[in-house]
């Protein structure tokens, strides 16, 4: 199989896992928002997953990255190290996220009381749980990436996230409450997990060379590298994370509803740049190991010029759609929530270019760079929150995003240009005709959006806007129709 086949498939296989996991969340985010809970319960729920989730950073330490790193390294210099590297990391993460698990669980009345939310006592005492599962999975997905075998990725994803949605819609419908959605959560990551752990084992670390000898150092280089990979992903917890939680202490539970909201829905559009990222990123590492700068810079410009051109008329159809999109799908009760969704249709685009650029730097080995840019960018999205959530609510803290975030993907696209050259004056003029397209395919959608009168008409629309974007890219030659037809079979 060639480099580009190769590429091709991953994409495709991890794409359906990416939709699969879009269409269990987006129909998780349908059912309780608009049928099972109030704005308010919607908003106490992620209040307590983006408290576990800034708890679940001290379940990992950096070590997922880091493993993936070494692994697609090893596998291609010594592979009698591989059973090594996972033994040892998956022993660390083991050990981190138990222990914090247990804590969070134990503390869960306390640290409830100690944000000013006692409502969320139980939620905690259950989220616990969260950490190592959403720990292990990480990790599991990580290892998966390095063998270049995202179809397991995939597949752990699709697990996650199908069991999730029936067991939560489940436990609420019975009468567990919010309390009962935490749980799903909860078992969908961990029947994910035994799934990885019995294929792990089974297709991958059974087969590779035993390790007689382990490398002199490599324990302590994948733990030094792992600090840089750990201030990264702190950095990434602060901006996902922390911000929601400092609405609901600075503000209320519905505004933190309507601001999860817009982030989810910001989240159910990132799945094709995700998927490509994750397609790509090992593939960056191995190219430029072997010395074929060239070959993995032709390779991100072209991933860059995709992204761009799927993603801008994307964020100016949102724009566009996002008022009916709320009345007619998820219901009044969370109107307020459309501002901030025509604010994040500008971070879609900034987030869609750092997919498939920020974990490449990784790979290339710039991982201290890139923390100290995500650190930078933390800091920042904390102290605007601080500044910006008291005055405007969560529209203070979608600003905080969107500023930090584009800065941090604007200093990763410097990087790796450096690191791999490509002509930035050609993806310029390719821009230019996006934009074109982009400004034709939101004139016409507004110019119908008076006769939508419900969620099937939407529809319509929402479909026609991708039929003229489909027809004027190709029309501008921005897209081959072979290539369309290629994709899809």
């Amino acid at each position: 199989m060639s480099l580009a086949d190769r590429i091709v498939a991953g994409f495709k296989v991890t794409m359906l896992g990416r939709v699969v996991h879009a269409a269990a969340n987006g129909a998780l985010l349908l059912v309780l928002a608009r049928y099972l809970l109030e704005p308010a319960q919607y908003g106490l729920l992620y209040f307590a997953i983006s408290v576990v989730g800034i708890a679940e950073l001290f379940g990992t330490l950096g070590v997922p990255n880091a493993t993936a790193r070494y692994v697609n390294e090893y596998l291609e210099r010594d592979e009698t190290q591989v059973r090594y590297i996972i033994r040892w990391s998956l022993a660390i993460i083991l050990v981190a996220a138990i222990s914090v698990s247990v804590a969070v669980s134990l503390a869960g009345t306390q640290l409830a009381a100690l944000l000013g939310r006692p409502a969320v006592g139980p939620l905690l005492t259950v989220g616990g749980l969260y950490i190592a599962g959403r720990s292990l999975v990480g990790y599991l997905k990580s290892v998966f990436q390095a063998f270049n075998r995202v179809d397991y990725s995939a597949g752990l994803s699709i697990t996650n996230s199908v069991t999730r949605l029936v067991v939560t819609v489940g436990l609420v419908v019975s009468g567990y409450g919010v309390t009962g959605a935490m749980a799903g959560y909860v078992i969908g990551f961990f029947v994910a997990v035994v799934a990885g752990l019995v294929a792990l084992y089974t297709q991958f670390y059974r087969s590779l060379p035993p390790t007689r000898q382990p490398e002199s150092d490599l324990r302590g280089r994948i733990a030094r590298y792992s600090v840089p990979t750990a201030a990264t992903r702190a950095s990434v917890v602060v901006d996902s994370k922390l911000d929601t939680v400092l609405v609901g202490i600075l503000a209320t539970p519905a505004a933190v509803a309507f601001y999860t909201l817009a982030r989810q829905i910001a989240d159910l559009c990132i799945a094709p740049a995700q998927s490509l990222g994750f397609t790509i990123t090992p593939t960056l590492g191995e190219q430029s190991a072997a010395e074929n700068v060239e070959v993995a810079g032709r390779i991100y410009a072209e991933s860059l010029r995709n992204v761009l051109l799927l993603y801008v008329p994307a964020a100016a159809g949102l724009v566009v759609v996002a008022e009916p999109t709320v009345r007619y799908v998820v219901g009044e009760a969370y109107l307020g929530a459309v501002v901030l969704i025509q604010l994040y249709a500008f971070f879609v685009i900034v987030r869609a270019i750092h997919k498939i650029t920020g974990s490449a730097l990784d790979y290339l080995g710039l991982a201290r760079v890139r923390a100290i840019a995500r650190g930078t960018s933390a800091a920042g999205n904390v102290g605007l929150n601080l500044l910006l959530i008291p005055p405007l609510g969560a529209l203070g803290a979608g600003i905080a995003t969107v500023v930090t975030y584009s800065a941090y993907t604007g200093v990763n696209v410097y990087y790796i240009h450096r690191e791999l050259e490509f002509d930035l004056g050609e993806l310029a003029s390719d821009m230019a005709r996006v934009a074109v397209v982009a400004l034709v395919m939101a004139g016409v959608v507004m110019s119908v959006l008076p006769y939508v009168t419900g969620p099937f008409s939407l529809a319509a629309v929402v479909a026609t806007g991708g039929a003229i974007w489909a027809t004027l890219s190709v029309a501008s030659g921005l897209v081959e129709p072979s290539a369309v037809l290629s994709f899809i079979t």
